[in-house]
């Protein structure tokens, strides 16, 4: 029986199951399994500075911008979105969007997946996530994952604002807030 990690966004009903897949030669990489109710909205716009998602649509209509450019993949079609360029996903169809994916090279995007969800979840219906939970995860992320609104420039000077405040105020001083790194070991690693 495989071991998953399995995430769900409570306010968008999108679901994600994870898993590290190491081949016998070494070569390691990220199952990323997930849905979306109809009409389900996905991530913001962002980019994985290093990582490669692919995937296909099992069922459902699959929206998506790339690069400024917007596709929609039917069942059975299969997207990719490359390192380094924006993009974003939605479900575009009237029934539920379930999609089977792949990311190389894993770097840490099952952690922070983990980590976002923890913080978007931990926040009230229709409401902005905690801004210091959510500044936490992004600055420790940044480097790998990025989130493009706001504009990176503004998230460079306000989030270690937001960090020093938050630190000063103890919002980071156990392991048990929303995204706390320790609570965020990611996916687990399965043999193939």
């Amino acid at each position: 029986m495989s071991e998953y990690l399995t995430i769900e966004n409570r306010h968008t009903g999108e679901t994600l199951k994870m898993q590290r897949v190491r081949e016998a030669s070494g070569f390691v990489y990220l199952t990323l399994d997930g849905s979306s109710p109809s009409g389900g909205k996905g991530p913001p716009l962002h980019k994985h500075v290093m990582e490669v998602e692919e995937g296909v649509v099992a069922s459902g209509t699959l929206g998506a911008t790339v690069a400024g450019k917007k596709v929609v993949i039917a069942a059975g079609g299969s997207a990719s979105f490359p390192n380094g360029v924006v993009h974003s996903w939605w479900n575009e169809g009237q029934d539920e969007l379930f999609f089977n994916g792949r990311v190389t090279p894993v770097v840490d995007l099952d952690r922070f997946l983990q980590a976002l969800f923890a913080v978007t979840n931990s926040g009230a219906p229709g409401k902005r996530p905690p801004i210091f939970y959510l500044a936490h995860v992004l600055w420790r992320h940044r480097h790998t994952q990025v989130i493009v609104t706001p504009p990176v420039l503004v998230q460079r000077i306000v989030f270690p604002v937001v960090l020093l405040v938050g630190t000063l105020l103890g919002k980071y001083r156990s392991n048990d807030w929303p995204g706390a790194p320790n609570s965020c070991p990611g996916a687990p690693e399965v043999r193939a």
